[in-house]
């Protein structure tokens, strides 16, 4: 009893220094209920079957990530505890001298670690509590769902899952610190204060060497990802800029560490300007000691950075392409004209003659009834009218750069009035050809610029002994198959005539919903699941199932990216803000000195700020100039996906960085400056 008033006496007498561990403690609980709090949140939405499916893969990929936050997070707890025993490394010393044994140092600890539990875990449970209720009006809006019955809800799941891995944890820490405080002596302790940790020197000369070939590393591999990047065709070669760049990293630091003296010794109207030497001196032994801590941290907030900016984009991104690139309700699609023995059966070649409208009309589903504003058109194809063709006269050039393209692969063609009846129902512009001209439609950008190289040396098709001319020397946009995404990597729109003794390879059939559109979508669902290979090859994409889909994994991106995002970023601010607090305790031997050599209080605050603000943004920094060109690689990944204009992303990722590890900065220079007022004897 005595051991639990002790223990809850140490932390009422030291709560300021406990905060940076309580802060991290009670947003980690808080984050971890919210993001297991979901799929009990989503119980009071009313949802379609689809959309319920969706939400449960998303709370079973949630739940399997946060395992992984639950080591991380782990890590933290043991590496905040550590700094706390150091901190007290004193009190232990007197514990002892005053005859207390090391097994009841360990019951105080235990009784500290239990009660700094229980008021994390109650405090953040209630943060969590309040914050899940914002979190399922953010999914709700995401799924476009109905909240007329929403209501408070805990999760009980949640609850006894944050428990349960907290508890595992905390017993960890327990185990942890029992161990910590047997291995130490009496005179380890007492003399703990007049030891420092050992640096060593550097030669500056090697550093800049290193230095500069770090720099010209990093540099090649910035290329590789952005303007190289088309030189990177498996995943083996992607892993290079990877790898280059966590190299450079590390070596980046190692270098700095041994230049930053060097280089602000030389210029002595700065270094002996106020406590400049001072300052300087601090961070150059901070990051000479955390070199490998500084490279991890620096990549964990390059990553958190470049998964926000990208996954906070893709759902805007997603929802503005289904309104633009599927303007109406269903598209069917199949394949005609096939001749049985050429690698197709009886039944595909039977199926292949008959049109779309016949084959609904066979299998009960009557176009009149049940659709509106339907339009059919075909597409055909040309052996001799290939990717290459629109690329000849500028092969050379555009095969150094994109040797992977499939430069034998036939273009799908389309009748012009074809092309123009679809673009007066897809909203897309109508266009007027000369008897010997053709235009190229594409709207995957990636695409549409090589296309674009070609077009500009003026290629002629030759098609049935006819030469035909681009109208344009660019692609034009547009598209003739509904999708989520600008993946349209181009077909060919030419004078009806030049088509008209062709054979077309697929026909598609465009139209709108007469009835309620789930019903009828279920019904279509229904009879084409039943009867597809069997008598019909007969399929079709719709705008329910289009954007149940580009929503679910817009949803499912924004949830993963936002979970590991703000876990990285408390974990790299929370490790920066420990470290910075060990040394305040280290070093208040040092402030005492130069308090007695008459600095003022106001300057060695000033040199703290400095100091930590210097520390918190080098890693920071380094890791936005990584991120400019990781999110410049995301975005040519996410081009297909139409992901652009990243500037509300960027600043609601800027709002993140500014309240999480501005807040841990704060957090740390107010306990750091409470830890060095307190003079020493």
């Amino acid at each position: 009893m005595m051991l639990c008033k002790l223990s809850l006496k140490n932390i009422t007498k030291s709560m300021k220094d406990y905060a940076i561990y309580f802060f991290t403690l009670i947003l980690g609980v808080a984050i971890f209920y919210v993001f297991n709090a979901i799929d009990s949140q989503t119980v009071m939405f009313k949802v379609s079957g689809r959309t319920y499916e969706i939400i449960k893969l998303m709370t079973s990929i949630l739940s399997a990530i946060s395992v992984f936050v639950s080591f991380i997070l782990g890590f933290l707890i043991i590496y905040a505890s550590r700094f706390l025993i150091k901190r007290r490394n004193k009190e232990f010393a007197i514990y002892l001298t005053l005859g207390m044994s090391k097994r009841k140092i360990s019951l105080i600890l235990f009784f500290e670690t239990l009660l700094i539990g229980l008021i994390s875990l109650i405090i953040g449970l209630g943060l969590g509590v309040f914050l899940s209720q914002l979190m399922s009006v953010l999914v709700a809006n995401m799924f476009e769902a109905d909240m007329t019955k929403f209501q408070f809800v805990f999760s009980q799941s949640a609850c006894l899952k944050t428990l349960i891995y907290f508890g595992i944890m905390y017993l960890i820490v327990i185990i942890f610190n029992t161990i910590i405080i047997n291995k130490y002596k009496l005179i380890d302790l007492l003399s703990s204060s007049k030891k420092s940790e050992k640096v060593k020197l550097k030669n500056p000369y090697v550093c800049i060497v290193i230095f500069i070939i770090s720099v010209i590393v990093l540099g090649l591999a910035y290329y590789l990802v952005t303007d190289g990047f088309e030189k990177l065709t498996t995943a083996d070669q992607i892993l290079i800029p990877i790898i280059m760049g966590i190299v450079s990293t590390f070596t980046l630091f190692w270098s700095m560490s041994g230049l930053i003296l060097k280089l602000v010794m030389s210029l002595k109207n700065i270094y002996y300007k106020g406590l400049n030497s001072f300052i300087v001196r601090q961070i150059s032994s901070k990051i000479n000691t955390m070199v490998f801590s500084m490279t991890i941290i620096c990549l964990m907030l390059f990553v958190t950075i470049c998964v926000l900016s990208s996954s906070l984009s893709l759902k805007n991104s997603m929802t503005k392409n289904l309104k633009e690139l599927v303007p109406m309700d269903i598209e069917f699609t199949k394949p005609v004209n096939r001749e049985e023995g050429n690698g197709f059966s009886e039944i595909e070649a039977n199926d292949s003659k008959i049109s779309i409208e016949k084959t609904l009309e066979n299998l009960n589903l009557n176009p009149e009834e049940e659709f509106k504003d339907t339009l059919s058109f075909n597409i055909y194809e040309d052996e001799s009218i290939i990717l290459k063709s629109l690329l000849i006269n500028s092969l050379d050039e555009i095969y150094k750069e994109y040797p992977f393209l499939l430069y034998n692969q036939t273009i799908d063609l389309m009748k012009l009035n074809d092309y123009n009846a679809l673009a007066e129902k897809f909203n897309l512009e109508k266009y007027n050809l000369k008897e010997n001209e053709y235009i190229v439609i594409v709207n995957y950008d990636y695409m549409a610029s090589i296309i674009n190289t070609g077009l500009k040396n003026n290629p002629e098709l030759l098609l049935n002994n006819e030469t035909y001319h681009s109208k344009y020397k660019k692609c034009q946009d547009g598209f003739y198959e509904l999708n989520s995404s600008r993946s349209n990597t181009g077909f060919i729109v030419l004078p009806d005539k030049a088509l008209e003794n062709h054979t077309s390879i697929a026909e598609f059939l465009v139209a709108n919903y007469k009835n309620d559109k789930e019903k009828t979508e279920d019904k279509i669902d229904e009879v084409l699941s039943n009867n597809y290979n069997k008598t019909t090859w007969l399929t079709y994409n719709s705008k329910i199932d289009i954007a149940k889909a580009s929503v679910g994994l817009g949803s499912l991106v924004t949830f993963v990216g936002l979970y590991l995002g703000i876990i990285f970023l408390i974990s790299s601010a929370a490790i920066l803000a420990l470290k910075e607090l060990s040394e305040s305790t280290d070093n208040k031997e040092r402030y005492n000195m130069l308090r007695k050599i008459g600095a003022s209080e106001e300057m060695l605050n000033s040199a703290l700020f400095k100091q930590i603000g210097i520390f918190f943004a080098t890693p920071l920094l380094l890791a936005i100039i990584h991120s400019i060109f990781g999110i410049k690689f995301a975005n040519f990944l996410l081009e297909s996906m139409g992901t652009k204009g990243l500037l509300l992303s960027n600043i609601m990722t800027a709002i993140f960085l500014v309240t999480i590890y501005g807040g841990y900065f704060i957090l740390t220079y107010l306990c750091s400056k409470n830890i060095i007022s307190k003079r020493t004897n």
